[in-house]
Order: structure tokens, then sequence, then C-alpha cells
């Protein structure tokens, strides 16, 4: 007779599959991708726009360039933290005592009136450090359980979506 295993035992297997596969691996890119972009951007035409902007809009740019930039050391914490235990550096339970290091604080968009003070291109880039971080959140959920995190719509449908990239990767996104 065949062992009968516990019944979330699948879906561990799982997790920890699409964790270590293609999903993360375009996640780890794309995060580590943002980051790159970010500090050119802050490093350069940023510095640039930054000086050109109203007082009240220049203090606006120094916080959330702050924030972005920490936000995003955050998420690459985690990403290299998950890359790892990918690569066998780390087991799960040296990456769980880790994580606790690495704080994945709520994405907290900035005020209305802050965000259309702000230079184009930083807002993009705030936007796009916030699908990561709802992306890095959904894989850290499906890893290290808990539940995922509602994207800042709570829109049902885009959180199933999000898992499915989460599973599957860029091939989700392209359909």
């Amino acid at each position: 007779m065949s062992e009968v295993q516990p019944r979330g035992s699948n879906a561990v297997v799982l997790a920890e599959r699409i964790a270590a596969g293609q999903a993360f691996g375009a996640l780890f890119r794309q995060g580590m991708s943002l980051v790159e972009n970010v500090a050119a951007y802050l490093d350069g035409p940023g510095r640039k726009e930054a000086k050109g902007l109203a007082r009240s809009a220049a203090l606006a740019y120094a916080t959330e360039s702050m924030r972005l930039t920490t936000r995003l050391m955050q998420l690459a914490s985690w990403l290299l933290l998950q890359r790892a235990v990918n690569e066998g550096e780390l087991t799960i339970e040296q990456a769980k005592s880790e994580k606790t290091k690495v704080k994945l604080a709520p994405f907290q968009p900035p005020h209305e009136e802050s965000l259309n003070a702000l230079p184009k291109r930083l807002r993009q880039l705030i936007d796009d450090s916030r699908k990561l971080h709802e992306a890095v959140q959904r894989m850290d959920a499906l890893v290290y359980g808990g539940a995922a995190p509602l994207p800042s719509n709570d829109n049902p449908v885009r959180r199933q979506l999000g898992l499915l990239q989460a599973a599957f990767g860029a091939e989700s996104r392209r359909a």
C-alpha cells in the first residue's frame, strides 16, 4: 500500500517549485532591473528634474524617492534571500529566521497631491515598485505561508490573476 500524504503537502511542493522556477527567476530579474533603473534615474535625470521643482514638490520628491529606495532595498533583500534558498546556500528554516530581518511593510501610496507634483518618470517608478511589491508579497505568502494580501484595489479577479502570474511567471502576463 502506498503511504497517504497529508492533505496540504502537495501545496508545499508546488510552492517550493514555483519559488525555485521560472516565476521566481522572472521576478528576480524584474526586481534587480528595477533597482538598477531607479538608481540610474535618481543619480542622473531625477536629480536634474528635482532641481527644477517648486519647494513643496521638491520636498515630496525627496520624501518619495527615499521611500522608494527603502522599499526596493527591502524587496531586493527578500529576492536575494530566496535566491540563496534556491541555490542551496540556505535552508528554508534558515531563510524563515533571516526573513524576520526583512520587513515587507505594506505598500503605502503617496498622497494624491504629492504624487501629482512628482515628475512623470518618478511616478512610473513608484508604480513599478508597487507592482513588484505585490508580486513579492504573493510569492512570500505562497512559499512561507499566510494569506496573500489583496492588491491595492481589492479586486478578487486581479488577486487571482496575480496568483497565476506568481505561479507561472511572465507567460500568464502575455495572455
